[in-house]
């Protein structure tokens, strides 16, 4: 009890909060007239039929002369077919190579798209995202005010379904408390970034790191790619945001525990012990608290009364952020057992060789 303490007042009084939401980026108003011929939205689709289309109409309300490739991964479900159909002025639809052998499918797409890009700005969103009017506007801005050269924005996801509601503000807060927003977005090498789904990005930057080819194995490429700018010096930010929106949605919870098990060993560097110190930790940090409520001694009980108030006191930001109520901070003890059990589910994948399965396409144990 007095460990898991002991970690509770640490979380709470370190200076860089990793459960708080400060670091925040929301598209800005009446942008419609905005220049953005420095920019082009670049954007890796697989078999995206059912969201391609919405996530290229909101680029529509972006601003002006701004240019879109989208890189057609070999889709089969005719999301090419979609994609030209959408009236962006200036939409260009790549078909992709086949991918060669060491690459994972997402950077291969987005390497091919690079070729073709010729503005000062790259910006990187998936398929399955949609931008509100005047979010790449505010992103622009935040480069330019903070001489940023990366910026990222973590999509808001979905959160309709009762596993959805359930887990998705919990997927965010342990990010957060994974990777500190505030110390990636300093000058501590130690740790760094990116929201995925939503980066912007010199292009010269990219290319003068080699491109997507540098990260041609990377399952984590988002964290990947902050890690490889930061140690070369470059400045990024990330943060939250309400202005980009997941399309995708997750109704039933073995959809969620996919999407976490596909990379939650890769996190953890397929080490197996450091599978079993997360496990304790966790134990520690979040079960302890809940199991001492039921022990005898009134002084135990206030105790763990204490702590498990922080740890729900520490949940409530995200879950404002998102609009959520705060009873489902109640939850936290048992949200935190499923993403490990999430996490165990991803090492026994590697440990029997079945690797990671995205989109139709197997990655082996040793991939990055």
């Amino acid at each position: 009890m007095a460990v898991s303490g002991l970690i509770w007042l640490m979380l709470m009084i370190v200076p860089w909060r990793p459960w708080g939401t400060r670091e925040t980026l929301d598209a800005l108003s009446q942008a419609d007239d905005t220049d953005l011929s420095q920019v082009t939205v670049l954007i890796p689709a697989r078999n995206e039929a059912s969201t391609i289309e919405t996530a290229l109409s909101s680029l529509m309300h972006q601003g002006k002369h701004l240019s879109v490739i989208v890189v057609d991964d070999r889709s089969t479900d005719g999301t090419a077919r979609i994609a030209v159909q959408v009236p962006l002025p200036r939409l260009r639809v790549i078909s992709g190579e086949p991918m060669p052998s060491g690459w994972v499918g997402k950077m291969w797409a987005l390497e091919q798209g690079l070729r073709h890009v010729q503005t000062p700005l790259t910006l990187c969103i998936d398929a399955d995202i949609q931008l509100l009017p005047g979010m790449i506007a505010a992103l622009v801005e935040k480069m330019e005010v903070q001489r940023l050269h990366m910026v990222s924005a973590m999509a808001c996801l979905k959160m309709v379904s009762f596993w959805e509601r359930l887990l998705m503000p919990a997927f965010v807060y342990f990010f957060k408390m994974l990777y500190p927003f505030r110390l990636s977005n300093s000058s501590c090498r130690g740790v760094a970034a990116a929201a995925g789904g939503c980066v912007l990005i010199h292009t010269r930057v990219l290319r003068d790191i080699g491109g997507y080819a540098s990260l041609r194995e990377s399952l984590i490429d988002n964290c990947a790619l902050a890690r490889r700018l930061k140690s070369n010096g470059h400045r990024i930010w990330i943060g939250l945001t309400r202005s980009v929106r997941s399309l995708r949605s997750y109704e039933r919870l073995a959809g969620i525990w996919n999407m976490v098990a596909r990379t939650a060993f890769l996190q953890l560097r397929y080490s197996s012990l450091l599978l079993v110190v997360t496990t304790l930790v966790m134990g520690v940090t979040f079960w302890v608290p809940v199991v001492g409520l039921c022990l005898p001694g009134i002084g135990i009980r206030m105790a763990a009364l204490g702590i498990v108030g922080a740890m729900m006191v520490s949940y409530l930001p995200v879950l404002r952020f998102y609009g959520r109520s705060p009873a489902w901070a109640m939850a936290l003890p048992g949200i935190s057992a499923l993403f490990v059990a999430m996490t165990w589910t991803s090492a026994i994948r590697h440990w029997v060789g079945s690797g990671a399965d995205w989109k139709g396409r197997s990655y082996g144990p040793d991939t990055s």
